[in-house]
């Protein structure tokens, strides 16, 4: 199997040196603002350039230029922080900005329908170009996620952002948290959530402002920043080898299939997994899995951070990063994180093992989407199958924690599960099962088995088919709900290559944090669905958490998620159509 997020090379290519002198400079403006133990407690937005000119590429290979304008958020008097949320999936999404006083919060509605789902507040920037002659040659709106890439405007704000690394985008997401946090600023760029614009190469001046609504909000300023935009075109045949050419198709191949949002994995994807050459996991765009080797674990291949600057190359261009290369640094949560896998104890317990009364985690299922038909692949030719992706996430309010210990001579790791007291001691563990070494390529790493299941039922909700899938390694790929009690907003084990050992290890943690999820990608024989004989109709797809109850949680009864799907068609052609899911319309 293999793993998402919905994240995560990038476009920009504004010269770090020069962006990072810019932002000092704006720093210094922005510092003049009233601090935050003084003034009111309503934050103050600002709109503001982090230079007065950038520059960007025209690929011949790949038309379209992407505004990266260098435009940025600042929230000072406090944060800028909102809720956003669902009661069920039979609800629409409603978002509250959250505003604190010292101890004494409140809550403020956002108008009803103008936040339609997590991946950002709609219609946020209104951009126009016009060109050397003063013609106007595009206008055009962009979203925002106050989680973008961010860093501080002034030495005094806080030195960690406490809000996520970024807006997630699985469909069936139920709950995020937004924000910038106070001192900060945050990307306006919407990077792949939008699309490319057609640009000859020359000289054009944009205009980029906070459209009308969310300046009455909000209470902004109607201050449009103005930016010089150069756009060269560029060639991969010209620019530094085929390192970066290589790199710039990697890049490719992770927008495309997120501008198709909802297709399964690249097939390629599991023969690559590991390899130093690999193309960044699947994930979405500013996710904190960020480059990484995940290949299948979810739903969508890469798309790379919102803003990477810190880790350009001047003299490569556009360059790919490589896995090693990403990672938080001081001032940086720009989405390229790979947070460290957690580290097993020690020794294996000792002692008589127990189930102390103390909080668990809660495995719940979300309903199967990414749903698509394919063929066998060379592994089994003329065989018709059901691609899906699937998540398992946590409710909390505990942190579902595995170890793994290898003995002498054996090939199964055995597994223990723990238990911690509300001061975050261990106060218990049981026995739950193992853990085995994957040496199939695309995987080559330890899975836990038996932690999901996935079943094709009939109309009458009866097995027709079951996947072979059982196994995995466990990562916190998707931000599911970071509103439930004890969310991690910065979890751990985001990635495959840090979280699932290697074949040489003796123990093994695997960790799901509460809010997040792992998405798993079923694009390949024994994992999907044999449909080839099967009669079209009405079918459901079950994804059914903690099948033989071993893991213990708080509550076995919200484990199984079904989605609706109707197959037509013919052999070698099949055909399937899926239901929206109440409000939920994403196949």
């Amino acid at each position: 199997m293999t793993r998402l997020q919905q994240s995560r090379t990038s476009r920009l290519t504004r010269p770090s040196l020069a962006i990072a002198a810019a932002i000092a400079v704006t720093a210094g403006v922005v510092a003049a603002a009233p601090d935050a133990q003084t003034a009111e407690p309503t934050p103050k937005l600002s709109l503001i350039a982090a230079s007065t000119s950038v520059t960007l590429d025209s690929w011949k290979e790949e038309p379209g230029v992407y505004l990266d304008l260098g435009t940025y958020l600042t929230s000072e008097n406090g944060a800028l922080e909102l809720k956003v949320t669902r009661k069920s999936y039979k609800d629409p999404v409603v978002a509250a900005q959250i505003l604190r006083d010292g101890k004494k919060t409140r809550t403020k509605a956002l108008p009803a329908g103008l936040v339609k789902d997590f991946t950002g507040l709609p219609d946020f920037t209104r951009i126009t170009l016009t060109d050397a002659a003063g013609a106007k040659v595009l206008e055009t709106t962009e979203a925002f996620c106050p989680n973008n890439a961010s860093g501080r405007v002034r030495p005094d704000a806080p030195a960690n952002s406490k809000y996520p690394e970024s807006c997630p985008t699985n469909p069936f997401t139920l709950g995020s948290v937004w924000g910038v946090e106070n001192g900060w600023a945050s990307n306006t760029y919407a990077g792949y959530y939008t699309k490319p614009v057609q640009l000859a190469a020359g000289t054009y001046t944009a205009e980029i402002g906070v459209t009308e609504k969310y300046r009455k909000l909000f209470g902004i300023a109607d201050k449009p920043q103005t930016v010089k935009v150069v756009v060269r075109e560029r060639s991969w045949e010209d620019s530094a080898g085929s390192a970066a050419r290589g790199a710039a198709k990697s890049t490719t191949s992770g927008h495309d299939a997120h501008a198709q949002h909802g297709g399964h994995a690249r097939h390629d994807a599991h023969a690559r997994h590991g390899a130093a050459a690999d193309a960044p996991a699947p994930g979405a765009a500013t996710s904190g899995a960020g480059p990484s080797f995940n290949a299948g674990h979810g739903p969508y291949p890469s798309a790379p951070p919102a803003l990477p600057w810190a880790l350009k190359r001047k003299s490569l261009g556009r360059q790919a990063l490589t896995a090693a290369e990403p990672g938080d640094g001081p001032g940086r949560t720009d989405g390229s994180r790979q947070a460290p896998g957690a580290l097993p104890n020690a020794k294996r317990p000792t002692g008589k093992a127990s189930v102390p009364d103390v909080p668990k985690p809660d495995l719940r299922s979300l309903p199967a989407y990414g749903i698509t038909v394919s063929d066998g692949y060379e592994e089994v030719p003329g065989r018709d199958y059901l691609a899906f992706s699937a998540n398992v996430w946590n409710a909390g309010p505990a942190k579902l924690v595995v170890d793994g210990f290898r003995s002498p001579g054996k090939e199964v790791m055995d597994a223990y599960q723990y238990f911690y007291d509300a001061d975050g001691k261990q106060v218990g563990y049981t026995p739950t099962g193992g853990m085995e070494w994957d040496p199939r390529p695309g995987h080559e790493h330890w899975h836990f088995l038996d932690f999901a299941s996935y079943r094709l039922l009939s109309a009458d909700q009866k097995e027709t088919v079951r996947s072979g899938k059982e196994a995995f390694c466990l990562a916190n790929t998707d931000a599911v709900d970071y509103t439930v009690k004890n969310a991690s907003w910065h979890p751990g084990n985001t990635d495959l290559s840090t979280a699932c050992g290697s074949e040489n290890s003796i123990s093994v943690r695997e960790v799901l944090d509460v809010g997040s999820g792992d998405t798993y990608t079923q694009d390949l024989p024994g994992q999907s669905f044999d449909i080839t004989d099967l009669p079209n109709g009405t079918y459901y797809i079950q994804v059914l958490a903690n099948p033989e109850n071993r893991l213990k949680e708080t509550d076995h009864g919200n484990n199984s998620a079904l989605r609706e799907v109707v197959l037509g068609g013919e052999k070698g052609a099949r055909t399937v159509t899926v239901p929206p899911h109440h409000l939920v319309d994403a196949n």
